[in-house]
């Protein structure tokens, strides 16, 4: 049997993981919850870049690297598909599609943080769903502004923030709660994809907000690409996965 090492960390990640047997394992970062509740071996921390992920791979016999790591994780991916090639291992990815703009929509694309920064300037109440790092820029928040963050795990507010910890996935009805209780005058988002944190595009659009969203970095090729962890699934063979039926 095929020896997989899952990278993860996102939503989508977990649900291969809980289908994988015991001898593959499940790698992540270290941020956020654990998973106590797998078959699968669990890893958490680093591998020391691509030439220590490559020797990982070599050493635990792992046949098939999946990175299903968050949209935004490009230098992750870019080390796995390295790695992979130096270690003559398959590579699959998992490449949620991106939202895409509806009717009514105003979306500011921007490319980094000096670009969103710029674009927030004429705005004084952003939601950000950008993850921790706003975190580092608190002490820069303009006196016009206040800003509320939202992230996994909690942290002190300040004058001018509010750090909301909260994991998704997010109701629409939580979403257009939270947004008539603290009056957002703005998002900012990345461009994450999928249904678990979404409804905050519905309440803006709802509620004519600007969106400011920040592009997705590209990711490098590999072997087969999925959209979808069902079609993933429906690719691995059948004694990669437990039996879920009990």
């Amino acid at each position: 049997m095929t020896r997989i090492l899952l990278l993860g960390g996102t939503g989508d990640a977990l649900k291969i993981a809980r289908r994988l047997a015991p001898a593959h394992v499940y790698s992540l970062a270290g941020l956020g919850k654990v998973p106590d509740d797998l078959k699968c071996a669990v890893r958490v921390g680093g591998f020391g870049g691509s030439e220590g992920l490559a020797r990982y791979l070599a050493g635990e016999a792992i046949g098939l690297v999946i990175d299903a790591t968050h949209p935004y994780a490009a230098r992750i991916s870019a080390n796995a598909a390295q790695a992979c090639l130096l270690a003559n291992c398959p590579c699959w990815a998992l490449r949620r599609p991106a939202w895409q703009p509806q009717a009514g929509d105003d979306w500011r694309m921007v490319g980094d943080w000096n670009e969103l920064i710029d674009a927030l300037a004429p705005f004084r109440r952003p939601l950000f769903t950008l993850g921790r790092e706003p975190l580092a820029h608190l002490d820069e928040i303009p006196p016009r502004q206040f800003w509320t963050v939202r992230v996994l795990d909690s942290h002190p507010d300040s004058a001018r923030s509010r750090i909301l910890a909260a994991r998704g996935p997010f109701t629409l009805d939580g979403e257009r709660a939270l947004f008539a209780l603290q009056a957002f005058d703005v998002v900012v988002s990345k461009n994450s994809g999928g249904a678990a944190t979404e409804a905050k595009l519905e309440v803006a659009r709802e509620r004519g907000l600007p969106v400011i969203m920040l592009r997705r970095p590209r990711l490098p090729e590999v072997d087969r690409e999925f959209a979808t962890v069902a079609d993933l699934l429906d690719a691995l063979s059948p004694g990669a996965q437990a039996d879920s039926s009990h």
